[in-house]
């Protein structure tokens, strides 16, 4: 449950994302309703309402608040019922994405990095959001298909698995890298095919091969 004086922070950094970059109604609320506080180091706290990224060890970053509404907006998650989340890092966006989805299966490769996330979701409790220590981009076929894919850092390709784990009419927005850019990219699976937009340059951490435990 999050308290009143947090819901005036959170909605305070809502209005500064609307201004910046205007909200549906669904996607707003939900940044409303999730506490970034709890998902900053104690040391960057003072920082967790602004809209910048931060540290957050292991030499990942929680992203800008900004960049998760846009990238949870890009997904048209209204009316969907489950979402893959490749790269939990802090797990802010699962969060996010928690409050609007009713089942939110997030994979993080560093396996301290998600101990201290499933440790932020029990303590929220965030009962919907399912976690795993794998390489993200064998995705997690157990559960699929999915009605939505994100990538939470950027790729150069988008593994053959993953479009196959995407149910039909479903979308994938992924960070690509393109050249010496990097731009996210909407992918739609329409009739079996693949169909690609390109939407906005960004900043992403590269997505890497393999699990550290």
């Amino acid at each position: 449950m999050i308290d009143k004086v947090t819901i005036i922070k959170t909605s305070r950094m809502a209005e500064e994302i609307s201004k910046k970059y205007p909200l549906r109604p669904t996607i707003k609320e939900a940044i409303i309703h999730t506490n970034r506080e709890e998902f900053v180091p104690l040391a960057m706290r003072h920082n967790a309402y602004r809209l910048d990224a931060l540290p957050i060890g292991a030499q990942q970053y929680i992203s800008s608040p900004l960049t998760v509404a846009k990238m949870t907006q890009y997904l048209s998650p209204e009316g969907c019922d489950s979402v893959l989340e490749i790269g939990c890092g802090s797990g802010y966006q699962a969060a996010v994405l928690s409050q609007i989805f009713r089942r939110v299966f997030t994979i993080e490769r560093i396996e301290s990095l998600l101990i201290e996330a499933k440790e932020r979701f029990r303590h929220l409790r965030l009962g919907n959001i399912h976690t795993r220590t794998d390489d993200g981009q064998n995705g997690w076929e157990q559960y699929a298909p999915f009605d939505r894919i994100l990538f939470s850092a950027s790729a150069r390709t988008i593994p053959q698995k993953l479009f196959n784990q995407l149910r039909e009419g479903g979308i994938l927005i992924a960070p690509m890298e393109r050249g010496r850019e990097q731009v996210i990219t909407r992918f739609t699976k329409q009739g079996g095919k693949i169909h690609e937009d390109a939407l906005e340059v960004c900043d992403f951490v590269p997505i890497l091969d393999g699990v550290v435990r």
